[in-house]
């Protein structure tokens, strides 16, 4: 943020304080609060594509049921929730539940469904919010997959106090203290960092930390430690309750860029707030439950507590959701009416919806199973969760998946663990569903696809889901949390364990950060917070996309030259302060992209060896661009980085073509780039040691297939010495 645009924002804040209408003092006496029934992320992919996130079901309860629960136990009494995608959905199962406004059981006086069709983040949503004029004081900040039991009273107190002293404290996060050890809810691959002032209870900065960094660093100005004491805290699990004044709003306007509460929204302000004058304060407590069902690993994690009943009492026989009537049975199990388990013995753990059937020899464990499923016999349910109207033929066995609404699973059918079968997916008999699995009947942008029978079986119906191609950055964190399984398998992750407080001072592109141990610089693209892709940062998978959608319309000859791209390139480079390792990735990710394109072209496609050459030669300034671009000062180092970049690049594009033709288009774009003198022999030779492409996988399955052309160089390599030492004699 620019110190005008902060110094803009800071009045424009005061200003609206100052210009409230008589309506607005009047709603301060209500507690308003305002939910986020879309998240904006895709985490839960496939489900998401034909529901919401907030109404898919944790428990057999519809998630939003839990985040209105919460509000109306902490005495909220004005909602509005912001509906994207979807949103009729959202819209008519509040209007058939008892927080419709026509309801007599409904616990607010008021509830609003805004509608913002165009909104594409959070940050939309709350501008927008900001724009209404809406609301009136504090009010709750929360999102529609929030399940919590703790009260707010104490928080909102404390928060009230700050802000009579001071009206620059403009919001409190409530936070969980959950220990440094594992926690069944604390978000697996992803590290919230927080640094407190603990005696004024002020956050002074916010990091995210991940595996997929190069260094796990946090930056900080050294002006905000003046006079202040100051902890890092790495033990706190954040649901993201937030209490806010309307300033927050203010400063989410001033931002247009902001986009997401935590990594954009707080680090920013956080940042500037020798500019903006605000202040961010949190309560930490030490009791009760909170968590956000943000991606499928805290699903099944926040799903298991409820079995366990630390969530009381959000719990299966507090009967939540309207038409439950769930009962405890023996081993910790629960059953609504209707329900018929002919082995209830075998049920440990789980629960069992209205309406369905379990057949003998059956079993269940620590599993969910939902209204109206029919279950045959010698069925086995091991830790997963089948949704409502789904079958189960006799002898199939679910391990650690989800089966979604009218999914049917054959006779014989071993469904393995971390499988995902969207809606209506029907599974033959007698197959091996392999680990990790994710089938759909539609794509991701919600068409039907064709079925494919060696998935899903000859009488199976549905399809290998496809994600969006943003989603299959191997570099971005989003990547460890969008499976069922927390696993950093095939991921170039580091094993860096560095945490280091830097000063400002040294976040220069020629001095880093000096370690207690060592003096070596380090590049700012892997010290900057949240400004290069190295280190997590909000705008890396902006800054890909655009990079990379950019230089494909000049490979195809639709717009520009590469002598325009270039400058445009390093403008969206600065725009995004974007890492030499993002750099190298988009430049790769598209020439390796439209090379795969000219491979499956529907006219003439050409041969591997062809396609590299095309696309590295046929545009001008093609080969140039990638030089200087791509591989940067030509160092050896460079040359091995934007090396691996193209491999993993060519591992990606394996998912589209075989295996084998992606490994022989790794070896001809790495020819063709010797060649041309893009990269040099000991540039290949160092790539070929690197230990980072040699991870079992895709990586490695790609690599084979350049052995040839290494065994090519080191024998030229030792024929020119042989040839030396001759000269020499």
């Amino acid at each position: 943020m620019s110190q005008n645009k902060a110094a803009k924002g800071g009045a424009a804040s005061k200003g609206k304080k100052s210009s409230k209408t008589g309506a607005e003092d009047k709603r301060e006496d209500a507690l308003q609060a305002v939910l986020i029934a879309d998240s904006f992320q895709t985490r839960f992919h496939p489900f998401t594509v034909e529901k919401p996130r907030c109404l898919l079901p944790l428990a057999n309860t519809p998630l939003i049921e839990y985040s209105l629960e919460f509000l109306a136990a902490n005495g909220v009494q004005e909602v509005f929730i912001y509906c994207g995608a979807h949103h009729e959905q959202i819209e008519r199962h509040i209007h058939n539940s008892k927080y419709s406004p026509n309801s007599k059981l409904c616990p607010f006086s008021s509830l609003e469904f805004i509608r913002v069709a165009d909104a594409r983040s959070i940050g939309d949503f709350l501008r927008d919010l900001d724009k209404r004029n809406i609301i009136g004081g504090d009010f709750v900040l929360v999102h529609g997959d929030l399940v919590a039991n703790i009260p707010l009273d104490e928080a909102l107190a404390a928060h009230r106090a700050r802000r009579e002293a001071n009206r620059d404290s403009c919001m409190t996060m409530v936070l969980r203290e959950a220990g440094e050890e594992a926690h069944n809810t604390k978000t697996k691959g992803l590290t919230p960092s927080f640094i407190i002032d603990p005696n004024a209870k002020r956050c002074l900065h916010y990091e995210e930390i991940h595996p997929l960094q190069t260094e796990h660093y946090l930056t900080l100005d050294p002006t905000i430690l003046e006079n202040r004491e100051a902890e890092a805290r790495t033990d706190l699990i954040d649901a993201e309750i937030d209490i806010c004044t309307p300033d927050v709003l203010a400063l989410w306007s001033e931002s247009f860029d902001y986009e997401l509460p935590r990594a954009n929204f707080l680090h920013g302000v956080l940042k500037d707030w020798e500019l903006n004058g605000k202040m961010i304060h949190t309560e930490i407590i030490n009791e009760g439950y909170c968590a956000r069902v943000s991606n499928l690993q805290q699903y099944d994690a926040i799903a298991q507590d409820v079995l366990r009943g630390w969530t009381f009492p959000f719990t299966p026989e507090c009967n939540l959701f309207q038409g439950q009537t769930y009962q405890q049975r023996g081993n910790d199990s629960y059953q609504d009416d209707d329900a018929e388990v002919e082995d209830q013995d075998e049920i440990y753990r789980s629960i069992v919806g209205k309406d369905t059937h379990i057949g003998s020899g059956s079993i269940a464990r620590a599993s969910v199973v939902g209204r109206n499923c029919k279950i045959g016999t010698n069925v086995r349910i091991v830790n997963s969760f089948i949704w409502d109207d789904v079958t189960l033929e006799d002898n199939a066995i679910i391990e650690h998946s989800i089966i979604a609404d009218r999914g049917v699973i054959g006779k014989d059918t071993y469904v393995h663990d971390g499988s995902l079968i969207s809606y209506g997916v029907h599974l033959g008999s007698h197959l091996h569903v392999k680990a990790g699995t994710v089938a759909s009947l539609l794509s991701h942008t919600g068409q039907p696809v064709l079925t494919q029978p060696n998935i899903v079986g000859s009488e199976g119906k549905g399809a290998l889901f496809e994600p969006p191609e943003d989603e299959e950055d191997l570099d971005d964190p989003a990547i460890l949390q969008k499976t069922l399984n927390y696993t950093i398998v095939g991921l170039d992750v580091s094993d860096s364990s560095v945490s280091t407080l830097a000063d400002d001072d040294y976040l220069s592109d020629t001095s880093g950060p000096v370690s207690p141990s060592a003096s070596q610089p380090t590049s700012r693209s892997r010290l900057s917070s949240f400004a290069s892709d190295d280190s997590g940062a909000p705008n890396f998978s902006s800054f890909h996309s655009d990079a990379v959608h950019g230089l494909l319309d000049v490979l195809r000859g639709i717009s520009g030259n590469f002598e325009s791209e270039k400058l445009e390139f390093t403008s969206l480079r600065l725009a995004n302060n974007a890492s030499d390792a993002a750099m190298r990735k988009a430049v790769a990710t598209a020439f390796v992209r439209r090379a795969v394109e000219l491979m499956n072209s529907d006219g003439e496609a050409l041969e591997p060896s062809k396609a590299a050459k095309q696309v590295l030669t046929s545009r001008e300034g093609a080969t140039e661009f990638v030089t200087e671009v791509g591989v940067g000062d030509h160092s050896v180092a460079e040359q091995v980085e934007f090396a691996l970049a193209v491999q993993k690049a060519c591992a990606s594009s394996a998912k589209i073509v075989e295996v084998a033709k992606a490994g022989n288009l790794l070896a001809a774009m790495l020819q063709q780039m010797y060649d041309l003198d893009i990269l040099e022999e000991e540039g290949i030779l160092g790539w070929w040691e690197d230990d980072r492409g040699k991870e079992e996988g895709l990586l490695s399955g790609v690599r084979e297939k350049s052995q040839a052309l290494v065994e090519w160089l080191e024998n030229a390599d030792e024929e020119e010495s042989s040839e030396e030492e001759d000269d020499d004699e």
